[in-house]
């Protein structure tokens, strides 16, 4: 995909997603602000392809097959301290936030709640900030 000239600044983001139909919406929605440089069907594709192509942000699913995406994560981070990570999943418990956090993402965002969360989830890790969909906010 080429980078849109009027968009300068379109970070590249890579999509791990075992689901097809899933993948394909986050893709579309993620796609009007940012140059989306590849999917992933499962948590060691998603390893390689960081590795491969290099994004600036990842939106991993947490329940994929061969290697989950807190794995994949944490085995990720051991090699690339810069790329933001925003998990995009089912899993509402606050221990899964807490293990994505333990794992170095930026964002939490319950698929429920992607059209409303996802794009602010990846404008907050562009600046910086961690967000976490309201339905999982941790405690202080």
């Amino acid at each position: 995909m080429a980078t849109d000239p009027k968009k300068p600044d379109r970070l590249r983001v890579l999509v791990a997603e075992d689901n097809r139909e899933m993948r394909n919406a986050i893709v579309r929605l993620v796609e009007t602000e940012y140059e989306v440089v590849g999917t992933v069907s499962d948590g060691r594709a998603l390893v390689k392809a960081v590795a491969e192509l290099r994004p600036d942000i990842g939106v991993f699913d947490i329940s994929m097959p061969v290697m989950n995406g807190i794995e994949a994560a944490l085995e990720i981070r051991k090699h690339d301290s810069k790329i933001k990570i925003v998990f995009l999943t089912v899993n509402e418990d606050t221990d899964f936030v807490s293990a994505a956090l333990d794992a170095g993402a930026n964002g939490y965002v319950v698929k429920r709640q992607m059209a409303s969360d996802l794009l602010t989830a990846l404008k907050e890790a562009r600046e910086g900030r961690n967000f976490i969909s309201s339905c999982c906010e941790l405690s202080d």
